[in-house]
């Protein structure tokens, strides 16, 4: 699966246009059709943004020999639990989860 097709699958999972993602990354949406067609790939700087964006790792978008199954449990736990929430939803729950999950370790970490 090429960096585009992840782009796009991404995308539509979440019900957004290429305008609502192009403005949240604060580029134009023709820069980013051209992403989704692979005419153009995406500056390892944006590639960052774009992976804190829909929540995946940049290792998920470049990788393109990677199907799913290849993903982190966490990170698949939380594609599948968050889809159907919006841009800012599923920002708020990664942090809630972010969080959680530095409690957690403090914890661990006390208990050791």
């Amino acid at each position: 699966m090429t960096i585009g097709t992840r782009l796009q699958n991404l995308r539509k999972e979440r019900h957004l246009t290429q305008t609502d993602v192009a403005k949240a990354l604060g580029i134009s949406q023709q820069s980013y059709g051209r992403w989704e067609t692979d005419k153009v790939q995406p500056s390892p700087a944006k590639l960052t943004q774009i992976a804190t964006y829909f929540g995946v790792s940049t290792d998920y978008l470049l990788n393109s020999d990677t199907d799913d199954i290849d993903l982190s449990e966490v990170e698949l736990l939380f594609r599948t639990t968050s889809k159907g929430m919006t841009a800012e939803e599923q920002k708020v729950f990664k942090q809630e989860l972010i969080e959680f999950m530095k409690e957690r370790k403090k914890l661990f970490e006390k208990d050791n």
